[in-house]
Order: structure tokens, then sequence, then C-alpha cells
């Protein structure tokens, strides 16, 4: 009874249409966000911090980019880790370039390079789909890679060739360095995760969305409807670019600390395109979902097999969670094609009629 949206009246479109149309959901995200913001800093270990949710909000933040173009305008890209390193890249020229600028305001910038790039590369969506972009996007994907790792120019001339964060601080706080406190990284990090959740929900609920979704089910009829099919596709790619850079950015930035040219290789394309499928296609919630899936079941096996006695090398641990991810992804393809969100979707409805029979 604790989940019904009895005496909830909806008096115009725009409350019809929100993005959380129950009480019950704006309450359930409220005391998350009060969780995710006061409790975990606070209580939270720097292990928690530093090596489980800072890599967990990164990931969804790419996810999210990646679900944007894949699951709710149908448009199949492999070259989601190269658009990252873009943002990633750009970010530590401007720091570099304008150190007294706040490092925060480098980070969402990024994200527009990254946008570009994915615009350039997002040109051939027009004539070509399916296996065929998949092909051209992993094209820009080898591109890059080679990009990151031939012009020592993004690197200033680092003789190493990796990025070298510096130390930048927010509020007179270290954000970025080896000085920064795990939960001031994870508050930043939560905080830019948290704003472009909410702008890229309000998107795919919105025209945009509704534009992107008609293209994605069945692009003849959506240009016989009105629906520019390029400026459509490119709008995609240029959000989808900007997320996914702006993540990559929060990577090397909030995360690594350092990062060399193999962070963004094909396999990190790989790992966040299992994470949307997983996850469910054209679902927000769904990357969150298969971010934590699929990162979080490495840590989950490391700390589970010396709970029941077993001693495992680190490599073994690391080859069975790749079974596991790829027994995951067959079942999900097989089972529920919409991945977890739509497991989610249906436990909520049963929660919404129980006890009557669904």
């Amino acid at each position: 009874m604790f989940y019904r949206e009895a005496g909830q009246f909806k008096t115009s479109y725009g409350s019809d249409m929100a993005v959380f149309p129950l009480r019950e959901d704006r309450i359930g995200i409220a005391a998350i966000l009060l969780v995710a913001f006061l409790v975990l800093p606070v209580f939270g270990s720097d292990f928690l911090l530093n090596v489980v949710m800072v890599p967990f909000l990164v990931f969804a933040l790419a996810a999210i980019g990646l679900n944007i173009l894949v699951g709710y305008t149908g448009l199949l890209s492999l070259g989601t880790a190269g658009f990252m390193g873009v943002g990633a890249y750009g970010c530590y020229k401007l720091t570099g370039a304008f150190p007294g600028v706040n490092v925060l305001v480098w980070i969402l910038v990024s994200g527009l390079f990254s946008s570009g790039v994915g615009v350039a590369f997002g040109l051939p969506s027009l004539r070509i789909k399916g296996f065929y972009l998949a092909v051209a996007t992993l094209a820009a994907q080898f591109f890059l890679s080679w990009c990151f790792t031939r012009l020592p120019w993004l690197v200033n001339y680092n003789v190493s060739g990796a990025i070298e964060v510096p130390t930048r601080t927010l509020f007179g706080l270290p954000v970025t360095g080896p000085n920064a406190a795990p939960a001031t990284r994870y508050l930043v990090t939560l905080s830019v995760v948290t704003l472009l959740t909410t702008v890229a929900s309000n998107l795919v609920h919105g025209r945009v969305g509704r534009s992107w979704m008609a293209v994605r089910d069945m692009d003849i009829a959506a240009e016989l409807i009105g629906i520019r099919l390029l400026p459509t596709k490119l709008l995609a790619f240029a959000v989808s670019s900007y997320i996914c850079g702006v993540a990559g950015a929060l990577m090397v930035f909030l995360w690594y600390g350092s990062a060399e040219p193999e962070v963004f290789g094909i396999d990190q394309s790989f790992l966040l395109l299992f994470m949307v499928i997983i996850g469910g296609l054209g679902s927000i919630l769904g990357s969150f979902f298969g971010a934590a899936l699929i990162y979080l079941l490495p840590i989950g096996l490391r700390a589970l097999f010396p709970a029941v006695g077993l001693t495992v090398a680190p490599s073994t641990v690391e080859h069975v969670t790749f079974m596991g991810v790829g027994a995951l992804i067959i079942l999900f393809l097989i089972l529920e094609p919409h991945g977890l969100a739509r497991l989610w979707q249906t436990a909520k409805q049963k929660l919404r009629v129980w006890p009557f029979p669904y």
C-alpha cells in the first residue's frame, strides 16, 4: 500500500510527463541524494570513496552518455573511450594554459571538445547505420588513440607521455593532485554527475528525447512527420560526446590522478557498451545499474572469496569477472533484452497492484 498513486492528480501535461510523476519516487530520490551528499562523505571510509564511489559515478556518467546515443537514438558507437580521452586531454591542456581558472570550470568545458569531435565523426550517420556506423565509430576510436599516443603536444611534451594532474583548489580545498581529500573528490564528482544526469533526464523526457526515440524506432517515419534526421542525429552525437568527455576528465583528474593513452583504449569502449546493455538500453537509471554491476562485481568477488575461506589470485578473479560479465550479457539478451532497468520497472509495477495478481 506504500507505493500507490491514489490521490495524486495531474492537472497539466507537464506534471503528467514529469521525470518523477509519483510522490514516492521523488521522496526516494531525495533520500538517496541526502545519503550520497551528507552521510557517505562523513561516515564513508577512504576506500569506499576513492575505490568504489568515485569510479562508479564516473562509469555511470559515461554510460549515460553512451546510452543517449545507443539506447535513445539507436546509433551504435564503439568510440566512447576515445571521446572520453578527448575530454581528459582537453581539460589537461586548459588547466595548463589557464592555471588561475577553477578546475571545475575546465572539467565542464572540456566536454565541448569531445562534443565537437563527436559531431565530426557523426556526420556519416545520415548515410550509414547499424554495423557500418559501428565500424565508423571504431575508426574514430583508433584514430583518437593514435593521436593520444603520437602527439606529444597533448601532454605538453611530457617525457613520460602521460597526463600528470596538477594540484588545483576549490574554495581553498585541494580538489586534484595528491593532497586532495577523498571526500572532496567524491563530492565534486557527485555534484557534476548529479547535474549532468538531471540535464540528460530532462532532455530525454522532452521534445528532443522524443525526436531521438522516433529516429531510433523508424527513421523514415520520423522524417515523414517532420523530424530532420541529420540535426537530430548530430545533436545526439554532440550531447553523448559531451557527457563522455566530462566523464573522461573526471576519471583522470578526480580518480586516477594521472593517465596514459592506454586508459582510453578499445577495451574501455566495450566495457561501457556492456554496462549499457546489461543496465538497459534507453534508460538513465539503467546506466547506473549497469555501472554498479560490472564495476562492483570484481570488488565483490575479491571480498567474497576470502569470506568463504578461499584463497584466489587477483588474476583468477579477473578471469571469473570476464566470464561472469559475458554470461550476464548472453542471459540478458535472451531473457530480458531491456536489462536491469526493465526488471526494476516490473518490480515497481507489481508493488503498485499488490496484493492483486499482475
